[in-house]
């Protein structure tokens, strides 16, 4: 047994929860609690990053979008398929040899009611235990040691198109999780279940009355104000609020300081504007939640009555900086309607919102003024409402799409650059909306979708790095298609991210120029990730493309506006890459 395995045995013997990179193993999604997916190791670094080579590689057999990354537990290695979400728990010491693997009976007829590919965003672990989140909203706790079933609980109904893609969070003694769905009309809810026995704990819901979407009209606030009483029904018309959406498929972040919790929720059912009057509270916003009870502390709505399908379920990034000429506990935050926030997390106070994507234009800013009864709302372009202009009718030229500036592709920092790095798109949209019915268990979209490049422009995608205390691109790499893969940031001064094409690439952090560059066997919208065993440090990522951007190549589909239009917008992807689930792990030369 390795050092590190003894001592996070020791750890989850004690009742800590482990969650962050400590010893060079990797835990959770995003290496910490605060998402930043930052590591300490710098064996790897800018000087020899060039002599990267893979080491060993693992097929997982499965040939959908294999979204979310591996975690590294001592001598162990974990990862999960797409549907049917396959684990399998890998021997470090002997080059991938299988050690156990867990393979859950679902119900095929979730597939149908998954939207936008059938993946699942990654395992988490803590105290000995690896949480898994089923499709079919089984949460799953298996003995990481043996793989055995130790407790199952089902948090949602496939039934009416609620399903499970998100990761899950070990916070404290709790395990934090969402679900999909916001596509079928479901009312959508984030769950905390006792990590120990699977009870249900607290739930909190978008959208519905004060008491269920666990908010104190006078103490939970919006931007410095009491939120109000019932201020989710009054936002809605009638009981539209009870197929609102507002799913939490993201990532969820927690502050042990402040005990909270952040997440973002999605869009608004349904995608046609029109059919529901209102600012449709809470979809598209950012909840702060405290861990312990889940009731609000704060909440914060991105896009008020959102016509676009942007969601606000991108990772929250949690770090401490200077703005303003003073050090604050910050949230920063890039959204899929193209503008990057800064806020304080301890407060919810709006510190900086600005354009991380140059063609985004269905806005011309977000509205900073204090003293405006406006504050923190969108400063909308009226030639891009999808509302004003009509059922059956095609607003042109939105940018960015409905996938966003970025989507749920998560980004990184690093405290040695203070800079953020982060996969975007670089896409935009005609969107038509139309009259739809509302049947449970059936799509509940109302709009129809095509997706190309920005006017003039070939590439659909960019790799950036942010300075969130400017609110300034400081470097930008462009890519050919949306980098649709979580970056890696390390102490060794690089930063990886993989491309659709299926390249993994190294880049320099201060400067953005690319340093190593090699093709796995299928396009990759898996998260980069590093850890260390035998002292030696390695790199890993899971190759098959597929997710939004690559459901048309993984999905047979030929109409260009299935897929919410992606079939069309990513049509040239078939020339680059093909179906494939494959692990490749990379290390330097002995």
């Amino acid at each position: 047994m390795t050092v590190s395995r003894v001592a996070f045995t020791l750890l989850a013997l004690f009742g800590f929860s482990v969650s962050a990179q400590a010893g060079g193993d990797w835990t959770v999604q995003a290496g910490n609690d605060a998402n930043n997916r930052y590591s300490s190791l710098d064996q790897i670094n800018e000087s020899n990053v060039g002599r990267l080579q893979p080491v060993w590689s693992f097929s997982t057999g499965v040939l959908r979008g294999h979204e979310g990354g591996p975690l590294v537990v001592g001598d162990v290695m974990y990862i999960v398929t797409p549907f049917p979400d396959i684990v399998y728990a890998l021997d470090l010491n002997a080059e991938g040899r299988i050690l156990w693997k867990y393979e859950p009976k679902q119900d095929p007829s979730v597939v149908g009611v998954m939207c936008c590919d059938t993946v699942n965003r990654g395992l988490a672990y803590a105290d000995g235990k690896l949480f898994l989140n089923q499709a079919d909203t089984t949460l799953v706790a298996l003995d990481a040691q043996t793989g055995k079933v130790l407790w199952s609980v089902k948090t949602g109904y496939p039934q009416k198109g609620e399903t499970g893609t998100a990761t899950v969070l070990p916070v404290k003694d709790k395990i934090i999780v969402g679900l999909s769905g916001g596509e079928f009309g479901i009312r959508c809810h984030l769950s905390a279940y006792d990590r120990d026995s699977g009870r249900l704990v607290w739930r909190a819901y978008a959208s519905g009355p004060d008491d269920s979407i666990l908010v104190d009209p006078d103490r939970t606030t919006e931007l410095g104000k009491p939120v109000g009483r019932e201020s989710s029904l009054k936002s809605w018309q009638g009981d539209q609020w009870k197929m609102g959406g507002g799913c939490a498929w993201g990532w969820t972040s927690y502050d042990s300081d402040l005990n909270l919790i952040y997440y973002g929720t999605g869009n608004p059912s349904t995608w046609n504007p029109i059919q529901r009057p209102g600012d449709n509270k809470w979809s598209a916003s950012i909840f702060a939640r405290d861990a312990d009870s889940g009731m609000a502390r704060w909440v914060y709505q991105m896009t008020p009555h959102d016509e676009w399908d942007f969601d606000g379920v991108n990772e929250m990034q949690l770090v401490d900086q200077e703005i303003g000429g003073a050090r604050r506990k910050l949230l920063v935050h890039f959204d899929r309607n193209g503008f990057a926030y800064t806020l304080d997390r301890a407060t919810g106070e709006l510190l900086l919102a600005e354009k991380y994507d140059p063609a985004v234009n269905w806005a011309k800013g977000i509205i900073l003024d204090k003293a405006s009864p406006d504050y923190g709302r969108p400063e909308r372009v009226a030639r891009f409402s999808t509302e004003a202009n009509g059922e059956d009718v095609a607003t042109t030229g939105i940018c960015p799409a409905s996938l966003g500036a970025k989507d749920q592709q998560p980004s990184a920092f690093s405290p040695k650059t203070g800079l953020f790095y982060v996969p975007t798109n670089h896409i935009c949209m005609d969107y038509e909306p139309f009259r739809v019915h509302f049947e449970p268990g059936l799509p509940y979209v109302g709009a129809t979708l095509s997706l190309y490049p920005p006017p003039g422009e070939r590439n659909t995608g960019a790799f950036i790095a942010w300075d969130a205390a400017r609110g300034k691109i400081v470097w930008s790499d462009p890519e050919l298609f949306s980098v649709w893969s979580g970056a890696l940031a390390t102490a060794g001064n690089i930063v990886f991210y993989g491309t659709l094409e299926g390249y993994l690439k190294a880049v320099d952090a201060r400067t953005g120029a690319l340093l190593y560059k090699y093709r796995t066997p299928s396009g990759i919208v898996g998260n980069v990730m590093t850890f260390l065993h035998k002292g030696r440090q390695y790199v890993a990522v899971l190759s098959g493309v597929g997710g939004w951007a690559g459901i048309g190549l993984v999905a047979g589909l030929t109409d260009p506006h299935d897929g919410a239009g992606a079939v069309g917008g990513y049509a040239a992807l078939r020339d680059y890459t093909a179906p494939g689930g494959v692990l490749t792990v990379f290390a330097l030369p002995d």
